[in-house]
Formats: structure tokens, sequence, C-alpha cells
């Protein structure tokens, strides 16, 4: 059996949608959460995780994977953000991942070949307007993960996904009806919002030994929002 793959978050969108992916995979997992008892009802080992806090986990020996869930969406004019808000998304976004990575890592050098699958959005490589605090946070992950992947080559790999919107309860109030749901579609070249399914899919990908020779990359599954425009 292979190592098993720690989930950090998890509890809905498409850290759930993930965690159901990989057990149907017949994946191993162990899930750190704010609210275990959001997946206790899919049989999984689950304690608590406090992104905003250093974490005390209990792990196994070895850790073939890791997947760091936590974000946020805050979106907000410049004027209107406070040091507070870059502060809360630097916190959930980017040093939670830094804490999670910290605690998980004896246990991940210990495996033959393991794999950490971090979070960013497409609003890192699509500048967009009230996106300055998420995208700078997202951004410092992108950096992270380039830095560690080099560090933890060849036995840990470090890649990232960055989604474009994604129907997930995090998103609901940006696509609450029917005419937000249909500006956000028609703003993708695929004229579509992406699908909890879709992103977990990659991050099986991610984890698996299809992408053995990865690492340092960042995956947009963005509907083509990151690199394509139609006149």
């Amino acid at each position: 059996m292979r190592d098993p793959v720690l989930i950090i978050g998890g509890n809905s969108g498409i850290g759930f949608a993930t965690t159901k992916r990989l057990q149907g995979n017949g994946v191993p997992l162990l899930a750190a959460l704010r609210h275990p008892e959001a997946v206790r009802e899919l049989g999984i080992e689950t304690q608590a995780f406090d992104a905003t806090s250093a974490p005390d986990l209990n792990l196994p020996e070895k850790l073939g994977g890791l997947v760091y869930f936590p974000g946020t969406i805050n979106l907000k004019p410049f004027h209107r953000l406070s040091d507070g808000d870059f502060l809360d998304d630097l916190q959930t976004n980017f040093l939670g991942a830094v804490r999670a990575i910290r605690a998980a890592l004896p246990a991940l050098k210990k495996s033959d070949s393991a794999s950490i699958v971090l979070f960013s959005t497409v609003a890192v490589a699509e500048g967009m307007p009230f996106h300055a605090s998420i995208a700078s946070a997202k951004a410092a992950v992108e950096g992270l993960a380039r830095s560690l992947a080099a560090e933890f080559a060849p036995r840990i790999r470090v890649n990232v996904i960055a989604p474009s919107l994604t129907d997930t309860p995090l998103a609901g109030h940006l696509l609450g009806n029917d005419a937000k749901r249909e500006a956000a579609e028609k703003r993708h070249p695929l004229d579509a919002v992406g699908s909890p399914d879709d992103v977990a899919e990659l991050v099986a990908f991610l984890l698996s030994d299809a992408s053995k020779f990865m690492t340092g990359q960042v995956l947009r599954p963005d509907g083509g929002l990151s690199t394509i425009r139609r006149f």
C-alpha cells in the first residue's frame, strides 16, 4: 500500500471533492481541518487544524503527499484594504501552508516519492481589479512552491494549482444568481466556471506517479482566462 496523504482543509468545495476522489482511488488519507466533523461521514481519520496558529498534528512515520486547501476570497478596492486584510489573507493562504509543510516535512522526507500540492489563483497571472490582497498572498504561495521544489528535489515534488472562479461555497456570493453566473461564465473563453471535480482530478494527478516528472509547476484550470483572448 502506498504512503498516506495528508489533506489540510477539505471540508467543502474543491477540498471535499478531492477527498472523495482520492478515497475512491484507494489512496489512504488523513484529514486535518477546522471542522473535522465535516468529513467524518467518509470514514477518514481526522484531527483539528487552524491555519492561523502552529499545528499540533499526529502524523504517521511516512507521508506520500500533502494537499493544502484553506483559502480566502477577500475582494475589495485597494483603498478599502487594511493592513489587517492583507495579513489575514497571508495567514490563511501562505503562512498556514508554511506551517503545515513544516509539520509534515519529516514524514514526507521518509517517503520514497512524496508530492506537495498547493493552491494559487488565476488572479496572480491575470491582473484583476479588487484582487490586490488575495493575489499578493497567492503569489507568495507560488514563490514558496518554486523555492521548495528546488530545495526538496528529488525526493519531494512541489506543484501548484491556480484555478479561476470555481463553483464552491466560498465563491457562492459571486455566483449567487443567474445574472452573476452568466456574467462569470462569459468572462471565460470556455463559457463556463470550473467545478470542484475538475480541480480534484488535477490534485489526484499531481499526487500520483503519472506526474512523477513534474515539479515547481503551476497548473491553470481556468477556462483559458489567463492565456486566451477572444475578439
